[in-house]
């Protein structure tokens, strides 16, 4: 089989440029792992635009596939925990970063980045939700296990984005009220569509206050853009609520006193989803295929192929990407 060749979305760097394009790749080409993955979806990321357009920092030598996220089935698996023809979900790790990605039509990956396909969920579905689920996911772990819907409203921020918007529609669905943060006015109607019960604008939380604690407004908040925002968030939360922080597109830095949490008893918790225990990740996946699958589940992403990609990740880094873009490998 190792002289077989299959399609990739190959990233190359020329003359300190970057392009990508669909090349036929060979299955020698891929790491000598144990478990071989057709992939059938892959799902797109901003951490995958990234490593698209030659951020060093995301992969380090090109060519390269990107594609963090990739569910398929086992071509075979030399550690023995899977089957053949299984169906298998791999995200995070190393997948798609400095390890060829589910960009290309096949993976070959260590057993241990593999969870299997839950039974109540198809392989578009576990896409769209992908590591963006897997982040708003554990982000509602954390919220639900501190906060009850009664207990008042939930700030989203970044709410149009991938974790954003599936954190909007999974809180939604279990009962909270929740406020979606987002700087795009023209996506209030997808986000009031999600199930939020209000929009507010971004820029009302990037405002500049030396306050070192403002008006608790919010129950708690699940934080997907950082800087400004997550310091106003912290501080706009009422006593012993709770806040997830699970990015850094604003920015990484955090202004604020002690005082949210030393006079209010706030909570601010942390996700990292790329290196989450094997035992959580099976717990998320499981409740992301039943109790917490969204009742919008088809307004929350847009399919694309292979040759429509190179278009989507310039899309993306333009801002003007809403919800989730899922890639069919077998389109």
């Amino acid at each position: 089989m190792g002289d077989m060749t299959f399609k990739s979305y190959v990233v190359e760097e020329q003359e300190d440029q970057f392009e990508g394009s669909v090349k036929k790749k060979a299955i020698e080409d891929l790491p000598q792992n144990e478990l071989l993955v057709k992939v059938h979806y892959s799902s797109l990321n901003y951490k995958d635009a990234l490593s698209a357009t030659g951020n060093k920092g995301v992969t380090k030598s090109y060519p390269h596939t990107p594609g963090i996220d990739a569910v398929g089935t086992v071509v075979h698996d030399f550690s023995g925990k899977f089957q053949e023809h299984e169906a298998v979900i791999v995200t995070s790790y190393d997948l798609g970063m400095n390890t060829p990605g589910g960009f290309g039509q096949y993976i070959r990956v260590p057993a241990s980045w593999a969870v299997r396909l839950p039974d109540g969920m198809t392989m578009q579905e576990a896409m769209v939700f992908g590591t963006a689920g897997l982040t708003a996911g554990l982000a509602l772990l954390k919220i639900t296990e501190a906060l009850r819907p009664e207990d008042g409203r939930i700030a989203v921020s970044g709410a149009s984005g991938g974790v954003g918007s599936l954190s909007v529609a999974m809180l939604a669905k279990l009962g909270y009220s929740v406020a979606a943060v987002s700087s795009k006015e023209e996506e209030r109607e997808f986000l009031l569509t999600l199930g939020a019960c209000e929009f507010l604008p971004r820029k009302d939380f990037e405002k500049e206050s030396s306050s070192p604690l403002l008006k608790g407004e919010f129950a708690g908040a699940v934080d997907t853009v950082g800087g400004a925002v997550l310091s106003t968030l912290i501080r706009s939360v009422k006593p012993m609520g709770t806040v997830v922080s699970c990015g850094n597109a604003s920015s990484p830095k955090l202004e604020l006193t002690v005082y949210p949490f030393i006079l209010r008893g706030i909570s601010l918790v942390g996700i990292d989803s790329q290196h989450c225990p094997m035992d959580t990740r099976e717990t998320v996946w499981d409740r992301l295929a039943y109790q917490w699958k969204p009742d919008v589940f088809e307004t929350l992403y847009n399919e694309i192929t292979l040759d429509e990609l190179g278009n989507a990740i310039d899309l993306m880094l333009e801002g003007k990407l809403k919800g989730r873009t899922v890639l069919n490998l077998e389109a």
